[in-house]
């Protein structure tokens, strides 16, 4: 690892500061911390905004400060944007921005004129963003530009659902359908598998007149399998870096933030993302989640993360760069070193995975592209260099995190049962 960092931070720019930038309460995330880390062993002076001084990410050896600055992702723009500039007033210098949420990505995007003087980001459509992190957005650019992805319905009332619950296949997903509206009124808490038609209209009552949520067709697990693509693209819609990796696990299962991956070589995907972003002219990280089909052939895009997935530390080209390297490196005017991607490299969250390998196996479910052994693990806490942040983790997780992992398991068993 030191020698790939290193042929890395020898053209890596150390006067350019990066800035992880977050709202909302979610403490324990380790994508912020492996930035933070990625970017601070190559020198780079790193900041993160953070809810409390006592999180994972303020306790890295690699965070030169955090800047304590509690938000609920709920507030409005002008306050947050108001709120990055005093912060860039007190780093002093141009500083990269790093987003860890659709919110943080939505907002900068949509305030780039604003922001462009103290911050460094890549220039997009200000209107994209937002339009892929909408899950109707989405499907509708992904029927735009003929892209496979489950069928959508975006319901504008009660009526709407019970209409579509006569003629509806079950199961179904549905989820909270545009970021900052699922901070300020979440019909779900995430991704939920709905089993039944009782189940989803029970729901419904509770979501108001105006639901905030898609209902997608389900791609049984059982029938499937799911995929990752990581990248960075420069201002030409171009990858600077491409990664692609099949996903093993997840928490909630089959649902959620993923647990354990490989890098997998997979150039049909990689030719899909690269495809789809050239058409719609996104500049910047990418975090894709796809599902394939194996009824049909067909890989599905379920998401599209315009921004640092939590797992980019999965993956890392033989030459040392990953997404946010790629994005420092490129905003600062360095090249991208090229380089292959490390195949069947593992990524393991320790506080998730051991939860989500004991429901998969009584799932009965298999990655039949995972590789039989990996050639090496990057954990998502533990760092040999750096061990407060996961010291930090133990003790925030406690009997708070232990109950939030209850809730998130017994929502995806609800979804499962109806």
């Amino acid at each position: 690892m030191a020698e790939r960092a290193s042929s890395v931070s020898a053209t890596a720019d150390r006067a350019v500061p990066g800035l992880i930038v977050k709202f909302g309460h979610y403490p324990l995330h380790h994508g912020g911390v492996g930035a933070i880390r990625s970017l601070g062993r190559l020198g780079v002076p790193m900041y993160a905004i953070t809810e409390d001084p006592y999180t994972p990410a303020a306790s890295s050896r690699y965070l030169r400060r955090a800047f304590v600055w509690p938000t609920t992702g709920t507030e409005e723009p002008g306050r947050l944007v108001e709120g990055l500039l005093r912060i860039g007033r007190r780093i002093g210098r141009p500083t990269v921005l790093v987003p860890t949420d659709e919110e943080a990505a939505v907002l900068i995007a949509e305030h780039q004129d604003q922001l462009a003087g103290p911050f460094l980001f890549p220039r997009v459509d200000p209107e994209l963003p937002r339009r892929l992190a909408s899950k109707q957005g989405l499907y509708e650019l992904c029927v735009e530009h003929g892209v496979p992805s489950p069928a959508t319905v975006c319901p504008r009332s009660y009526e709407d659902i019970e209409a579509f619950a006569e003629r509806a296949v079950f199961p179904l997903v549905a989820k909270n359908g545009e970021a900052f509206v699922r901070r300020a009124r979440p019909a779900v808490p995430g991704t939920t598998r709905i089993a039944t038609r009782e189940h989803l209209l029970a729901l419904a009552r509770d979501w108001g007149e105006r639901p905030g949520v898609v209902l997608q067709e389900y791609l049984p697990r059982e029938h499937a399998e799911d995929w990752i693509v990581h990248a960075y693209f420069g201002a030409d819609s171009v990858p600077r870096a491409m990664f692609t990796g099949v996903k093993v696990r997840s928490w909630p299962p089959h649902a959620g933030m993923t647990a354990n991956a490989y890098i997998v070589a997979n150039p049909e995907l990689a030719d899909l993302a690269a495809r789809f972003v050239k058409q719609i002219g996104f500049s910047g990280v990418i975090d894709l989640d796809l599902r394939f089909d194996r009824r049909d052939g067909q890989y599905k895009l379920l998401d599209f993360n315009p921004r640092m997935g939590a797992q980019f530390r999965l993956f890392e080209s033989e030459s040392g760069v990953d997404v946010v390297r790629a994005q420092h490196l490129d905003l600062t005017g360095r090249a991208v070193p090229e380089g292959e991607q490390r195949e069947g490299r593992r990524f393991i969250v320790e506080n998730i995975d051991l939860p989500a390998l004991l429901a998969y196996r009584r799932g009965g479910t298999t990655t039949p592209h995972a590789p039989a052994r990996a050639s090496g693990t990057e954990l998502a806490w533990l760092a040999g260099d750096d061990p407060l942040p996961f010291l930090t983790m133990l003790a925030r997780l406690g009997r708070p995190g232990a109950q939030h992992l209850y809730r998130l398991w017994r929502t995806s068993r609800r979804g499962i049962s109806g």
